[in-house]
């Protein structure tokens, strides 16, 4: 029964894993409808996301922008040699953003902001051919960061601030390809951590060389996120002494490590009503090499799951156009590379390189407020992959196949200003 905890563990790994492996790019709609451009975009105070810096430059005293975004997500696998195939039945995600600014000074503003990069659910058919990697994942996370924006001059300023993060994962997944109970009932295991929180920050600038260009740069640092005294809870396990864990509920540590994030971009208004922005965004995956975990009691065994990611870069592209005083339309494209090297891509993590096309307007329905409306189109690419550390009896059992994914956004929200 040792083998059962061993997967056990590697169950484990591969959850808190999920986090890092899939980043959700919907945090404000203007941007989004711009190919999530936004570094050197000063339109709203979702420049507390993209470029905190940028605030000071906002033409009003108050700004906010709020919204959510629906998410559709689908995954479908296949074993081109025996024919076996699955889709995900994944329920809409939603994730969010609020933020504001406020002016103090001609030459000092501060903001909030509150959203969430990670939040989606990820749901295979009970019993599938990859069931001992994965049944369904459930992730949410959410920053909070207070900020401050400083103009250095007229065409230089600085800011930024600490980010409090706090999220949770729930994990499902059988034990492995072939244990039962004594009436034929696969053997089950569930994870769960809540509240995990800890602290990072973000610093960013922005440069106005002339009245049409700007270019900016802003750097969010990583947080590792400690699970203490979570719950793993087996089920359906058989009944025998020479078990080291029976069915119930285990206690474990571990950590959860999300990436520091580089992004740099600039944007240029030419022909009056039109408007370019171009970002380019690092993010430092290699952070994620193996995730150690700690079982309780001490008797159980723990374990470290490679991963090995790889850092990776994302190519965004985006076009405004003022059609009408009260009419502002939006379309851009990206391109996201995928973070997971060859022999290690899971079917909790489906992600391949993608490319977004995104759309979307704003419509200023009085003096005050605007309603912000953003499409996304995500194709990823068809990959035949493979998780090749999946242990059983001493030996390693990859598991891949052809995955196919895609993905759309429809996302809505409003912008205030005072």
């Amino acid at each position: 029964m040792k083998k059962l905890l061993f997967f056990a563990v590697f169950l484990l790994a591969a959850s808190v894993t999920y986090a890092g492996g899939y980043r959700i790019s919907a945090q404000g709609q203007r941007a989004l409808a711009m190919g999530h451009t936004g570094v050197a975009v000063v339109n709203s105070a979702e420049l507390a996301f993209f470029n905190p810096a940028g605030l000071v430059y906002l033409e009003n005293d108050l700004n906010i922008s709020a919204g959510v975004t629906g998410v559709m997500s689908n995954v479908k696998w296949q074993n081109s040699n025996t024919g076996q195939f699955s889709e995900t039945d994944n329920p809409i995600g939603t994730p969010f953003y609020f933020y504001a600014s406020y002016r103090v000074t001609d030459f000092l503003s501060v903001g909030l902001s509150a959203y969430s990069p990670f939040g989606s659910v990820v749901e295979y058919p009970t019993d599938w051919a990859g069931s001992h990697l994965v049944n369904i994942i459930d992730l949410q996370a959410i920053y909070i960061q207070p900020l401050i924006s400083i103009k250095i001059s007229d065409y230089f300023s600085i800011g930024g601030g600490p980010i409090f993060a706090t999220g949770g994962v729930n994990f499902n997944r059988n034990v492995n390809r072939t244990l039962t109970d004594e009436q034929g009932n696969r053997s089950n295991v569930e994870v769960d951590a809540s509240n995990i929180t800890n602290w990072g920050w973000s610093a960013s600038w922005m440069f106005n060389p002339t009245e049409n260009l700007r270019i900016g740069f802003n750097y969010r640092s990583e947080i590792i996120l400690e699970a203490e005294d979570g719950e793993a809870v087996f089920s359906n396990v058989p009944d025998s002494a020479l078990s080291p864990i029976q069915n119930g509920t285990v206690g474990f540590d571990a950590s959860l490590p999300m990436p520091a994030e580089m992004s740099v971009g600039l944007s240029y208004e030419f022909c009056d009503k039109w408007l370019f922005a171009f970002d380019y965004n690092r993010a430092y995956w290699e952070a994620y090499k193996d995730l150690n975990i700690d079982f309780a009691p001490d008797d159980v065994p723990d374990s470290s799951n490679p991963r090995n990611y790889k850092n990776a870069s994302t190519y965004r592209f985006g076009l405004q156009y003022e059609a009408l005083d009260q009419l502002t339309l939006r379309a851009g494209y990206y391109l996201d590379e995928s973070p997971v090297r060859e022999g290690y891509f899971a079917p909790e993590t489906p992600r391949n390189d993608s490319q977004g096309f995104t759309g979307g307007l704003s419509y200023q329905i009085s003096k005050r407020f605007a309603l912000d409306v953003s499409v996304t189109y995500l194709r990823f690419k068809e990959v035949d992959a493979s998780y090749d550390y999946y242990m059983e009896d001493g030996t390693n059992v990859p598991f891949g196949g052809t995955y196919k994914s895609n993905a759309f956004l429809g996302g809505l929200g409003v912008t205030f200003n005072l």
